[in-house]
């Protein structure tokens, strides 16, 4: 039987393929609050990979760090595809990795709506080549806001692993 999935190991996956790849990566962290970019630089000798993480809990940050606009944010909320995507092209431009992945969602126990639901998250996923890949999760409310976190962290340990799996080989 495999193992269950775990931060660190997938963390070990990422830091290895993008370092088979010459690659670096970003995050940028809004519910999670750096738990991927502590996933990645609890490894040791992560830093030839690690670039670094932006943790942009507020809307004016996720605007002032990562040049998300205000009237995107306004217009569709800071839990929206549109919004993770924007954050995670964000962080590419501001720290100059060849990855990035962004996190928004509603971790609980408050703050959901109807619309919007505790355990709702957003991922994205941004190559310097252009690429992005956009999930949208609804993560069970009965696992708590350390489950969702928890959750959300090892989704985008999979949406970089997976990236950079994709990711040609650098000269």
């Amino acid at each position: 039987m495999p193992r269950p999935l775990s931060p660190a190991r997938l963390a070990r996956d990422v830091l290895a393929l993008a370092r088979a790849r010459g690659l670096t990566i970003a995050t940028a962290e809004s519910c999670t609050g750096g738990l991927v970019a502590a996933a990645l630089t609890a490894i040791a000798g992560s830093s030839d990979v690690m670039d670094r993480g932006f943790v942009t809990y507020s809307n004016a940050a996720k605007t002032t760090m990562l040049g998300v606009p205000a009237p995107l944010i306004a217009a569709v909320g800071a839990v929206s595809a549109e919004v993770a995507a924007a954050m995670a092209e964000g962080a590419l431009r501001a720290s100059g990795a060849g990855l990035a992945v962004s996190i928004t969602g509603i971790a609980g126990p408050g703050g959901g709506s109807a619309e919007k639901p505790v355990g709702l998250v957003h991922f994205a996923a941004a190559a310097r080549d252009g690429r992005v890949n956009r999930i949208e999760r609804r993560f069970d409310a009965a696992l708590g806001r350390a489950g969702i976190r928890r959750a959300a962290c090892l989704q985008a340990l999979l949406m970089l692993r997976d990236l950079a799996q994709e990711s040609v080989i650098s000269a």
